[in-house]
């Protein structure tokens, strides 16, 4: 018993707070305080192949929107995932290139069947999954060509996933997050978000919002950024080795 308590509380380690600064300068604007964290080690890769796992809790984890499921295998060893919506406690998952196709069950794109939801997909094979990972989301899987799964993105997009990348079946849970309301300033600062203040309300050498008699607006074209770049419209640099495999954008 000592044993597996210690194997759950290897899984958890206290996160560092590193408060928006590098080398102790401000690089990231806002970030400050919060209370202390524990971060839980989520096996995205869902790396134990083969081997049967069994629901034995599920947990609040502060890093995330969504909940996460302890699975004890069959060898022994724990693992965290993320729960998809519908799982329960006592219910059985396994990870591998084939499997049942039922939620819970990680394998390979080319291996599930066309029209599933899926979770947590590679971007390559071996890099463990980085779409679909946050509260209500869930990616659909089109069509097989060619080497490559279309996957139909929560934003709409459709993109192009090779088809030995893994991916988790079902979809996750707590599609209310996005409606929630923080209800106070304290509860900011326990997350360790810090008060903003409005670029229109600081000096014209501040920001390039400030400045003007009384209230003013922005007095620009377009709104701009502390630093003088655009904030508004499509800004960010299309990368060329991704961008070749996205089938259809979106507005």
């Amino acid at each position: 018993m000592k044993n597996e308590k210690l194997k759950i509380k290897n899984l958890k380690k206290i996160l560092k707070k590193h408060s928006g600064r590098s080398h102790g300068r401000v690089t990231v604007r806002g970030q400050g305080g919060r209370h202390k964290r524990y971060y839980r080690q989520i096996d995205f890769k869902r790396s134990k192949f083969g081997v049967t796992g069994e629901m034995v809790e599920f947990d609040y984890d502060p890093n995330r929107n969504i909940e996460i499921a302890l699975i004890k295998y069959q060898d022994g060893e724990y693992s965290y995932i993320l729960k998809p919506q519908g799982l329960k406690l006592g219910d059985q998952v396994v990870s591998g290139e084939k499997g049942e196709n039922k939620v819970g069950n990680a394998m390979k794109l080319k291996n599930i069947s066309i029209g599933s939801l899926v979770h947590n997909v590679e971007l390559l094979p071996g890099h463990g999954g980085q779409l679909g990972r946050s509260a209500g989301v869930s990616i659909q899987l089109l069509a097989k060509i060619g080497g490559f799964a279309h996957l139909k993105m929560p934003s709409g997009e459709v993109r192009m996933i090779p088809l030995d990348s893994m991916a988790t079946i079902g979809s996750l849970g707590n599609e209310e997050y996005a409606q929630r309301v923080l209800g106070k300033a304290g509860r900011s600062r326990h997350m360790g978000i810090k008060p903003t203040v409005r670029g229109v309300a600081q000096d014209p050498h501040s920001h390039p919002h400030g400045g003007g008699e009384g209230r003013s607006g922005v007095g620009r074209k377009k709104p701009m950024t502390k630093y003088g770049r655009p904030a508004v419209g499509k800004t960010r640099n299309k990368k060329k080795w991704t961008s070749k495999y996205i089938i259809k954008r979106i507005n």
